[in-house]
């Protein structure tokens, strides 16, 4: 997952690249087409989204890097909370 090069920053909506792990399509997705979900921990920290070729729910876990360029690029996010 990155933003694409060259992309301007300020104008227009962020893409960003992803590719399905199922039909191995590359693609571009808007910050709508994404989900974010943190967890507690990295096991239960990931990011989602519907391929636009296959159909296919790809869920893919989400370091602190990516983290950061989703919410920064508009992603909605959706902190998730334990039961103790």
């Amino acid at each position: 997952m990155s933003f694409v090069p060259g992309a301007p920053t300020q104008v227009g909506p962020v893409l960003f690249r992803a590719a399905c792990p199922d039909c191995r399509a590359r693609f571009e997705l808007s910050a709508g087409a994404l989900r974010l979900a943190i967890g507690g921990s990295r096991r239960t920290t990931f990011y989602s989204f519907t391929c636009p070729e296959c159909g296919t729910a790809v869920r893919k876990p989400a370091g602190e890097r990516i983290v950061e360029l989703l919410t920064g690029g508009g992603v909605r996010t959706l902190r998730l909370h334990t039961t103790a």
